[in-house]
């Protein structure tokens, strides 16, 4: 039996509350800020500005993109 097998027939066990406040623990841990993912997503951001200031992107109005997934 593997520890994850292991762990989910004890959490099987626990009270509902306690399970659920397993479940909002978990979570939480997830959605906590990651700073080396913030710093790439705003490296990629400043790429992206950069690229669109020196003409290298093709633009595409907005309302382009909304009629092509518009439902008809």
């Amino acid at each position: 039996m593997t520890n994850t097998q292991a762990l989910r027939r004890q959490i099987a066990q626990l009270p509902a509350l306690d399970r659920i406040a397993l479940v909002e623990h978990i979570l939480q841990g997830l959605d906590a800020p990651d700073k080396s993912m913030d710093a790439l997503w705003a490296n990629e951001a400043e790429a992206r500005l950069a690229a669109y200031k020196a003409g290298q992107v093709k633009t595409i109005p907005l309302s382009e993109v909304l009629a092509k997934y518009r439902v008809s």
